[in-house]
């Protein structure tokens, strides 16, 4: 018979949460099946299923005829981890990968993707609610999702996206997308100064438009005209323009309009883009872009998952200056 897992976990986090507390000391009985069973309405396999497992990690052990008693008070490691992405793409597979490596060696990840899809985005959370441990989840612009995450049984934290109002409910690491691309412009103002209009160009509905926040900020400090759009084709570039691009496909359109004028990025025209590539290092001799540390954000997350406390964590940024600025 398959067991509810979502139910069964009521019975293993019950005992761990005693041990944890010290409300359990080694030797202590703990209830029975049967009164597992009153106490969370379980039936008697799904309570099985959660003694089994506590069996397994070595945390109770039984008397026949007589109990189940807690055997060890050190709790193993063990985080069941569901991690929701927005999409794959190099910068995720980062994440992913610097995660991995900073999990310990008992926690187990389970990987989806919702591609900007709400309804795929809440009917993967839904159907995961209750079997794991930890949910990692990156909610990209959807808004309104306290109340679908407040239904989670189980640790939910946020990465990448920053939610001002989610702020000291989940732990989080993110971009601020407005303050990280303000701070960089500034870090970066003494190769601005030689450009007269800035434009963001950020041709996709999923992308945070409060990138252009920092920009309007930091322009109006520093007496830049600013604009946003969403494409730079049949655009007729100037000198002093500056290119703020956040999609590769924008990125090779600006170049090519610039080439037919015979500019060179860096002298008659600028370019700054989003998201550091090794290509990127290379092209037309340098394409300066503004990042933020991916390999760090896994790395940061990890270390959130066995901490009790909440935290908001701002992953660092980092302009590369290069020839295109």
């Amino acid at each position: 018979m398959k067991t509810n897992e979502s139910k069964y976990k009521l019975v293993v986090n019950y005992v761990i949460e005693n041990i944890k507390e010290r409300k359990y000391k080694k030797g202590d009985w703990i209830p029975s099946i049967n009164e597992f069973r009153k106490m969370y309405n379980l039936s008697r396999d799904t309570v099985f299923a959660g003694i089994s497992e506590l069996k397994t990690r070595g945390i109770i052990n039984s008397t026949p005829g007589v109990g189940y008693y807690v055997a060890s008070l050190r709790i193993p490691t063990q985080n069941n981890i569901f991690l929701l992405f927005n999409e794959f793409n190099e910068f995720k597979e980062d994440i992913y990968n610097s995660l991995i490596n900073a999990l310990g060696k008992n926690d187990s990840v389970d990987l989806f993707f919702h591609n900007y899809n709400r309804k795929v985005f809440e009917a993967l959370i839904n159907d995961a609610n209750g079997k794991y441990t930890t949910y990692i989840i990156m909610p990209g612009k959807f808004q309104g999702i306290d109340p679908l995450l407040q239904t989670i049984t189980g640790k939910v934290l946020l990465l990448d996206h920053f939610h001002p109002e989610l702020k000291g409910k989940y732990s989080s690491v993110a971009q601020n997308f407005a303050k990280d691309t303000y701070e960089a412009l500034n870090f970066g103002l003494k190769h601005i100064k030689k450009y007269k209009r800035i434009f963001m160009v950020q041709s996709e509905e999923k992308e945070p438009y409060e990138r252009y926040d920092g920009l309007v900020r930091f322009a109006k400090e520093h007496g830049f005209e600013h604009k946003y759009l969403n494409s730079v084709k049949n655009r007729k570039i100037r000198p002093g323009d500056l290119f703020i691009l956040v999609n590769d496909r924008d990125l090779i359109d600006v170049l090519n309009l610039a080439d037919r004028e015979k500019f060179t990025p860096g002298k008659e025209y600028g370019i700054i883009s989003y998201n550091d590539t090794i290509l990127k290092e290379i092209l037309m001799g340098g394409i300066t872009t503004l990042t933020t540390d991916f390999k760090q954000m896994g790395k940061t997350m990890a270390s959130l998952i066995n901490k009790k406390s909440i935290e908001t964590i701002e992953n660092p940024w980092k302009l590369n200056i290069r020839k295109s600025l």
